[in-house]
């Protein structure tokens, strides 16, 4: 009998602990569950969690790994708010110059609609109409290669190439330009230099860059394109006899449709540079410059020496 009871008491005993334990993870498990739906609820609203629980516990692991969370959360979010504000400018800036040459364009066009209007007139206006579809067409096709850089729509296809090949490409689309101005055109080449690059866009960029000295050197000058190599960039650098670039303004000139006041003279948008640069940046090079005004100034691409694993 007493065996009996003694059983009996240790079962009720057993119970009680059991309800009590169940009641205790219970009212845990529904404080926990409250917490979690309060930061998930504050992190769906972008506001910044209280996470307090710091102890080596479950609710501080969990606490941990959504405070990660929540950073990389504010973190993609500062990126499309800076996206956003990118594209923003692009638009406007893109709007800003395309509106001077469409009106341009219309204003012509309206004159040549006159009946009364002399053959002299009107072929001037043809002539000056010309110019600005052309205008309007370097500037669009600029344009759609910055926006291609800046949105990362472009894939470069790098193989390894000769930096004479690359310079030469270039040197075909400016020579035109370079002989109109009697420019002395010095070519420096050291033998055996393979660059690791994308062809077409490289020599995008040295045009760009030859662009740049030919239009603010003035005639009769000369121009000086050399290659060489250290012990982590293949090195191009376009060198003029230009006007030069202040020290306050070199960091300003890579800009995109920065044009210095010394250089508004000069028929240009203000991308070249921009776009050289973004076209190495995007190949893992950077470039740079340096200048003493009033002699001349220097731009040199570095891009990285290949791999092994390439």
């Amino acid at each position: 009998m007493i065996w009996m009871m003694l059983v009996s008491a240790a079962a009720l005993i057993s119970a009680i602990i059991i309800l009590c334990v169940t009641i205790h993870y219970r009212r845990k498990i529904s404080l926990f569950s409250n917490d979690l739906c309060r930061i998930l609820d504050d992190m769906a609203a972008e506001n910044t969690p209280d996470f307090t629980v710091t102890e080596d516990t479950l609710d501080g692991k969990i606490n941990v790994r959504l405070k990660r969370l929540q950073e990389i959360l504010n973190g993609k979010s500062e990126q499309a708010r800076r996206d956003k504000e990118k594209l923003q400018a692009l638009v406007s800036d893109i709007s800003h110059q395309v509106k001077a040459p469409a009106a341009n364009l219309k204003l012509y066009l309206e004159l040549l609609s006159r009946p009364n209007l002399d053959g002299e007139k009107r072929r001037e206006f043809l002539q000056l109409s010309a110019a600005q579809a052309e205008k309007l067409e370097f500037l669009m096709n600029a344009l759609v290669k910055m926006s291609r850089l800046e949105t990362g729509l472009i894939s470069f296809e790098k193989k390894k190439i000769s930096a004479a090949d690359v310079i030469a490409g270039a040197l075909a689309q400016i020579s035109p330009t370079a002989d109109q101005k009697n420019l002395d055109m010095q070519v420096n080449c050291a033998d055996g230099i393979s660059v690791f690059c994308d062809q077409k866009w490289t020599a995008e960029a040295v045009f760009n860059l030859l662009d740049n000295a030919v239009k603010y050197t003035p005639p009769n000058g000369s121009i000086h394109i050399s290659t060489g190599r250290n012990e982590f960039y293949i090195q191009v650098r376009v060198r003029d006899s230009g006007r030069g670039i202040s020290e306050s303004e070199q960091a300003k000139i890579f800009g995109r449709f920065y044009r210095s006041e010394a250089a508004k003279a000069e028929e240009g948008l203000g991308l070249g540079l921009f776009l050289a640069r973004n076209i190495i940046s995007g190949q893992g090079g950077f470039l740079s410059v340096r200048s003493e005004p009033p002699h001349g100034a220097e731009f040199t691409i570095n891009l990285p020496v290949e791999s092994k694993k390439d």
